[in-house]
């Protein structure tokens, strides 16, 4: 019953765009290219890289070889195989959706159990500091003396939520004991045919970047049509008197589109007419909830395994909400008297297709995901070797 209620709300909503696009074809047009200026001149180039390279290691064992190297620091850390380092590292640099979609397949995988992939999940489904710094504290904010208001509490939820998740399921997973090291444990896979892994990585990669694609310019045409909508400023004015306090109406319809598209909620909240505090406190929320255009990009992977979405989604809410606490005390304690207005060039989006932009974002991404590889690595090693020492007794 319940999923068939769900399933009629969807068709209602679908319906309800079908004809939103039909009585306004000119703004369904604009605001669908719009999401697809962004697919194609931003989010191709920067995050295909990572997921070729995210491909290629978990095709070669790289993954699985690098969990075994950080298992005696993941398993106390977070209660979760080391193979969680690489998704959480991988989601850290790029931001979302990779990391959900490294912890899926690492499940289809078989590489991590449901339990491990269902704690994993929950804290390696991060923004990335380019959003973060880059779009919202210089682009949006013209301040970039507020960057660590809105970053540093963002990991530090993430962490929170690594802490906090390492008691789910407790009783049901795996002994967390940590084993005495093998030398000839942590191996490569030495059967992998080099034209094969490149072929299906990036065929792969590309399937995943047009559907991360198709779900922008859903959800841009989607927030557009809501804006123009007289139900969506009925509701509007509904909670602006319900609510005993003074809010703005910027903040609610920010905060409301953000819900749904991450980049546009920001947007409208940066503009508000409100103390810029309350934007960053807002903000910080949205960025940790990650909104339901990423999260229908994280679900379509996740659907694809047995680990539960609901327990992503909860965790993505209580990240929003550690954000902003965090972002709270941040300012009370350090930042109160600190932050001062600047005022700096907004990140340029061109207004057409842009590929003479894709090397220095390609090559850039590239770059970072194979230093993020090497540092993995070597803090392995080194991690390895230090382990080895202290257990010779």
């Amino acid at each position: 019953m319940k999923k068939r209620c769900i399933n009629f709300l969807f068709l209602i909503i679908i319906l309800w765009v079908l004809f939103g696009i039909i009585n306004n074809p000119k703004l369904s047009l604009d605001s669908g290219y719009n999401g697809l200026l962004t697919w194609f001149n931003i989010v191709i180039p920067s995050l295909l890289p990572f997921f070729i390279v995210s491909e290629i290691l978990t095709s070669i064992g790289f993954v699985n070889l690098i969990g075994k190297l950080l298992e005696p620091l993941m398993k106390p850390l977070f209660n979760a195989p080391g193979a969680a380092a690489f998704a959480l590292s991988m989601s850290v640099v790029s931001g979302y959706p990779i990391g959900a979609k490294i912890v899926s397949d690492l499940r289809k995988d078989n590489i991590i159990s449901k339990i491990e992939a269902e704690r994993t999940i929950c804290f390696s489904s991060t923004s990335g500091p380019l959003f973060m710094l880059g779009a919202v504290s210089i682009g949006m904010l013209k301040n970039s003396s507020i960057a660590p208001l809105i970053m540093y509490p963002h990991y530090l939820g993430t962490i929170t939520l690594g802490i906090l998740f390492r008691f789910y399921k407790k009783n049901n997973s795996p002994s967390t004991r940590i084993t005495k090291y093998k030398p000839n444990t942590p191996t490569l896979k030495d059967n992998f045919a080099i034209g094969t892994i490149l072929g299906n990585s990036v065929k792969n990669s590309l399937n995943t970047i047009a559907l991360i694609g198709g779900f922008i310019i859903f959800y841009s045409v989607l927030t557009e049509l809501l804006f123009v909508s007289k139900l969506f400023n009925q509701l509007i004015n509904v909670i602006i008197n319900i609510i005993p306090i003074d809010i703005s109406i910027e903040v609610i319809k920010g905060f409301i589109a953000g819900l749904l598209e991450l980049t546009t909620g920001c947007k409208i909240i940066s503009t508000a007419n409100v103390n810029l505090i309350y934007k960053i406190l807002v903000i910080n929320f949205l960025i940790g909830w990650s909104s339901f255009s990423i999260h229908s990009q994280a679900l379509s992977f996740i659907n694809n395994t047995d680990i539960d979405s609901k327990i992503y989604l909860f965790a993505k809410f209580l990240h929003g909400l550690f954000s902003s606490i965090y972002g709270a005390i941040l300012y009370l304690v350090k930042y109160k008297n600190f932050i001062k207005p600047s005022y700096m060039p907004g990140i340029h989006v061109p207004e057409s297709f842009y590929p003479l932009g894709w090397p220095s974002l390609f090559l850039g991404s590239l770059k970072l995901a194979i230093f993020i590889t090497i540092y993995m690595l070597i803090s392995s090693l080194i991690l390895l070797i230090l382990y080895a020492f202290l257990s010779r007794d």
